[in-house]
């Protein structure tokens, strides 16, 4: 079988060749986005590995069928940029990774947080203008207060197991909670609720038409004052605008963002010496009780490797019997 894959950095290269080797199976990596000035070098190959970052139109499905691919196999969990009824229309089979390491992403998200809550880039700026003063940036302790977790699949309940940890109080919401967290009595019964009783508000949980802005005006005024938002999920759950009125009026005490929802053309770009158009982003960039990161909450060796190795399994997997235990339906 021949594969192609878009989107190849550095660190993932040993374990496409690791694949190659052990398989037999060959892979054509490409630094390139898939995209439609791109798509025509799928031609030849079974199955096409990208990232879900990219943007896929519904006519790029199309080119999949002429080309007779038959597999798209993304090395992330997130799908909510594709539409699978055109991949299916097309037969194509479109495959995911459903936990590379959600480890990860929940130790990032309670890394953020402890940052915010000990003022580090506050002191980080003063420092380095040689003012080594304290006042008036005291700490809070995670143990002293209550963390709001939305959404308890594999990331949100690790993120609940190192809140629990630190001796916070965690509660949750989930449209459809976990059997063994329900019996311990972490739910609320709504996100009204949870937003008014946390002190922490941790996002992990997918996209979706309804969740759009979730974190907007309307559920910024139910936080308690003084509030957190952590965001390793999706950027388009969170009104960024909203967000920094949020923040600059007091009402929120910090925020922690690994995605932006209008991230595509700025995270994993090297943009040094250029000017961002973005003024919203700008603006978040220049608020010292903001942590941005580009998209970095799975970053690890552990979840890189699960991230190649699984998606080129899956589709092998479609390839050799039509289907995988992998598929997106």
């Amino acid at each position: 079988m021949k594969f192609i894959a878009f989107n190849v950095r550095e660190d993932e290269e040993k374990y496409f060749a690791q694949w190659e080797k052990e398989t037999g199976n060959e892979v054509l990596r490409l630094p390139d986005m898939l995209d439609m000035s791109s798509v025509e070098k799928i031609e030849g190959f079974d199955g096409v590995l990208a990232l879900q970052t990219g943007t896929y139109p519904d006519e790029m499905f199309t080119e999949f069928k002429k080309f007779g691919v038959k597999v798209f196999s993304i090395r992330n969990v997130g799908v909510d940029n594709i539409n699978l009824d055109a991949a299916k229309k097309n037969g194509v089979v479109v495959t995911n990774v459903p936990a590379y390491s959600p480890n990860a992403i929940a130790e990032f998200s309670v890394t953020q947080l402890m940052q915010l809550l000990r003022n580090t880039t506050i002191f980080r700026n003063k420092v380095a203008k040689q003012d080594f003063r304290w006042a008036p940036y005291v700490g809070k302790e995670l143990r002293s207060l209550t963390v709001g977790v939305v959404g308890t699949g594999r990331i949100g309940r690790a993120a609940i197991d190192i809140y629990r940890g630190f001796g916070a109080k965690v509660i949750a919401y989930d449209l459809y909670p976990n059997p063994e967290l329900k019996k311990q009595g972490i739910y609320v019964d709504s996100y009204d609720e949870l937003f008014s009783q946390a002190d922490v508000i941790t996002l992990h949980m997918p996209a979706t038409p309804d969740d759009y802005h979730l974190i907007g005006t309307e559920n910024l005024n139910k936080m308690k004052d003084g509030s957190y938002i952590i965001n390793t999920a999706r950027g388009a759950l969170v009104d960024t605008k909203a967000l920094i009125t949020a923040l600059r009026s007091g009402k929120l005490a910090g925020a922690a963002l690994d995605t932006y929802e209008n991230e595509s053309d700025i995270f994993n770009h090297d943009l040094s010496n250029q000017e961002i158009k973005d003024e919203t982003f700008k603006e978040l960039l220049s608020l010292d009780n903001v942590l941005v990161t580009p998209h970095v909450a799975f970053y690890t060796e552990t979840a890189v490797k699960n991230m190649v190795l699984i998606a080129l399994n899956s589709a092998k997997s479609v390839c050799e019997d039509g289907t995988a235990s992998t598929v997106v339906k």
